[in-house]
C-alpha cells in the first residue's frame, strides 16, 4: 500500500506548532520549563504521563515513552525547545506570535527546531491512537540549551536520568532537506558532524599615545597577526566516509556534477581548485561541500582599545574552529598554538570557551535502511545520502555513549536551499504547513515499520 499523505493532522500540527512558538525560550536564558509542561499537557490528553526535569530553575526537559514489547531496540526521538534571539524589528511577523500565513508557520524556532518537536510529538500520538505494535519503546524527549552546547539539557539528562532517556537509536535534526538536482529530489541523513573549538586568544602589548606609535607595543596589530597567521593556514583536506558517500549519491542523481565528484573523490589534495570551478555551475553546491572536506578556523568577534588616542595594552579575539570526525580536537589547538609561535606566545593567552571532538554514526544500519525504504517508496526518483554537518547537535552527546544518531527531518524545499537555511537563524525564519504534514507522514511511517 503506497504511503500516504496524513492531511487530516494539517490543522492539529500547525496549531500545536504556532502555540509552541508563543512560548518564548530564547536561550539565554532559555525558560524550556514553559515549554516542556505545554508538551506534557498535550499529551496527558492523549493518555501519556510526561515527566519534566529541570537541570535548573526554568530549564526544563518533556520526556515520555510509549511502552513495546522489548522484541527490538528501542528509539528516541529527540529535539530541543530552546531558540537563538531574535530582533522583532528585522521580521515582517513577531518572531514569537507562532503567525500562519499564505500557508507557512512564522517565527522563531519553526524550523529549528520546534518544528521538528511538532513532527515528533505527532508522530507518538498517531502511534499510540493506531494502536501499532511496537516492538520496542519509542521514547520523546524535547530538551532545553541545545542552542548554547547542551550541557544543561541532553548532557544533563543522559548524565543524571540517563535510564529514562538512553536509547541505542537516535533521530535528531540536522539532516533531511531535500537538495533538488538535476533527476530529482537527494534527501540527506546527518550522520556526522563536525567537533567544536571555540577560543579565545587575548593579545597582550605596553599602552602608549596614540600620537607616538613607535613608544608602545600594540596590542591591536599583534592580534592581527595572529588573525593573519591563522586566515594563511591551509588545513589538510580530509574525505570522511559520510562525504565520500555524499558524493557519490549525489553523482548519481546528478550527471551535470558526476566529473567534479569523480575528480573530487580522485583528487583530494585539487578540492580547492575543483570546488572553485564547480562554484561557476553550482555556487551553492559548491560552499555546502567546501567546509566539509577540512578544518575550519574564523574569527567571530574582536574587542580591543579603550580611547581613540590611547595604543592599547590588550586586544581578544573569539574564533570558530569546526574539526572533521576523527580529528582531535586537542591537537587542533596544538597545532594553532604551534603556527603563532612568531607571533611570540609570551605575549598570547589562550581561553577555551567549547570543545569536543566530531561525531560519526555508520549508515549501514537498520534504521538507515527503513528510511531509504519509506522515501524511495514515497518519491521513486529521489536520492538518499548520508552527509556531515559542519554545525554541532544534540547528537554528539548520544553517539559519544554509543547510541547510532541520525539527523531526519524530511523536508521539501519551498525556496532555494541556501535562502532557506539562512532563515533557520535569521529573519523571518518559517516552515510551510505542507512541509509539517509532509515530514510527518514520512517520519510516522519510518518510525511505525522500524519499530514493529
Amino acid at each position: 500500500m503506497p504511503i500516504q499523505m496524513l492531511n487530516e493532522i494539517e490543522q492539529e500540527i500547525t496549531r500545536f506548532l504556532s502555540d509552541l512558538i508563543r512560548i518564548n525560550t530564547t536561550n539565554p536564558p532559555g525558560n524550556e520549563t514553559a515549554a516542556a509542561q505545554f508538551i506534557a499537557q498535550y499529551l496527558a490528553k492523549e493518555g501519556f504521563k510526561t515527566e519534566v526535569i529541570e537541570s535548573a530553575p526554568g530549564r526544563g526537559s518533556a520526556i515520555t515513552r510509549l511502552a513495546g514489547s522489548g522484541q527490538k531496540p528501542n528509539l528516541l526521538l529527540l529535539s530541543h525547545l530552546d531558540v537563538v534571539a531574535a530582533n522583532p524589528t528585522e521580521w515582517s511577523v513577531n518572531p514569537f506570535d507562532g503567525t500562519v500565513k499564505d500557508g507557512y508557520v512564522y517565527g522563531r524556532g519553526a524550523y529549528d527546531m520546534k518544528g521538528m518537536t511538532a513532527i515528533e510529538v505527532l508522530t507518538l500520538k498517531l502511534l499510540k491512537k493506531n494502536n501499532v505494535p511496537l516492538k520496542g519503546d519509542v521514547v520523546l524527549a524535547a530538551t532545553a540549551d541545545e542552542e548554547k552546547g547542551g550541557e544543561e539539557g541532553a548532557g544533563y539528562l543522559l548524565s543524571q536520568h540517563r535510564e529514562k532517556v538512553w536509547c541505542p537509536y537516535v533521530l535528531n535534526e540536522g539532516g533531511g532537506l531535500a537538495i533538488p538536482q538535476k533527476q530529482g529530489n537527494v534527501y540527506p541523513v546527518q550522520t556526522a558532524e563536525k567537533g567544536i573549538l571555540w577560543f579565545k586568544i587575548k593579545a597582550k602589548g605596553t599602552p602608549g599615545h596614540g600620537s607616538t606609535p613607535n613608544m608602545a607595543d600594540n596590542a591591536i596589530v599583534r592580534m592581527n597577526k595572529v588573525i593573519t597567521k591563522i586566515g594563511e593556514y591551509q588545513p589538510e583536506t580530509v574525505y570522511v566516509p559520510t562525504l565520500r558517500q555524499f558524493l557519490s549519491e549525489i553523482a548519481k542523481i546528478n550527471p551535470d556534477v558526476e566529473g567534479y565528484f569523480s575528480r573530487l573523490l580522485a583528487n583530494p589534495k585539487q578540492s580547492e581548485q575543483i570546488l572553485d570551478e564547480l562554484a561557476k555551475k553550482d555556487k551553492a553546491l559548491a560552499e555546502e561541500i567546501r567546509p566539509r572536506t577540512k578544518t575550519t578556523i574564523t574569527p567571530t568577534i574582536i574587542h580591543g582599545g579603550v580611547k581613540e588616542n590611547i595604543i592599547p595594552s590588550e586586544c581578544e579575539t573569539v574564533f570558530d574552529c569546526r574539526v572533521l570526525p576523527g580529528q582531535s580536537v586537542s591537537r587542533t589547538l596544538s597545532l594553532i598554538k604551534r603556527l603563532l609561535i612568531d607571533v611570540g606566545m609570551d605575549k598570547l593567552s589562550f581561553e577555551i570557551i567549547q570543545m569536543h571532538d566530531g561525531n560519526e554514526s555508520t549508515a549501514q544500519t537498520p534504521l538507515y535502511g527503513v528510511i531509504t525504504n519509506v522515501l524511495k517508496e514515497f518519491e521513486p526518483d529521489c536520492g538518499v545520502t548520508p552527509t556531515l554537518t559542519t554545525g554541532g547537535t544534540d547528537s554528539r552527546f548520544f553517539r559519544e555513549t554509543g547510541s547510532v544518531c541520525y539527523g531526519f527531518q524530511p523536508m521539501r524545499p519551498d525556496e532555494p536551499n541556501d535562502l532557506l537555511e539562512k532563515r533557520m537563524h535569521g529573519i523571518d525564519e518559517r516552515i510551510t504547513t505542507e512541509n509539517l504534514v509532509f515530514g510527518t507522514s514520512i517520519f510516522y511511517e519510518t518510525v511505525k515499520r522500524f519499530m514493529t
